[in-house]
């Protein structure tokens, strides 16, 4: 799977998600049915925005983006759907590749030589990336939800 498509399936999963919590969140505060789809809105688009952030940094390594568009791609899964639209301004602007770079190069930094090994490595690095998105996950419902 290309950086392009890979991406494209996260970005377009958080956005998913993001439209089921809000569906959710309709459903609780404005008709009071249910609270049901918030619960399960809410961890899956806890998931895919944790998957999202930790692909955003692997592929920002591999195609060289600099801090600021690395930082970009991860505040856009903050506001609703805006994933969608860093995704295809990426790819508008060539930022998003159809092979993985680090596939074949040398990696040359701290960071690049950890993505260049799950980069080479599809299976077990899509493994460390479940891993590391339970984890994550599991990190977060130890916190606890965002509280005003």
């Amino acid at each position: 799977m290309s950086p392009l498509r890979l991406f494209r399936v996260v970005a377009v999963t958080e956005a998913l998600t993001w439209a089921l919590l809000l569906v959710g969140m309709v459903l609780k505060y404005v008709t009071r049915t249910t609270d049901a789809v918030v619960s399960v809105g809410g961890m899956l688009h806890g998931v895919a925005f944790i998957a999202y952030c930790l692909t955003t940094v692997v592929v920002a390594l591999d195609q060289r983006w600099p801090v600021g568009r690395t930082l970009l791609g991860l505040v856009s899964a903050v506001p609703p759907f805006v994933t969608l639209w860093f995704d295809r301004r990426s790819e508008r602007r060539g930022h998003l590749g159809t092979s993985w770079r680090l596939a074949t190069e040398r990696p040359t930094g701290t960071l690049e030589r950890p993505a260049a090994w799950l980069v080479r490595r599809p299976a077990q690095g899509l493994g460390v990336g479940v891993v590391a998105v339970a984890a994550l996950t599991g990190v977060a419902l130890l916190v606890g939800p965002p509280v005003g």
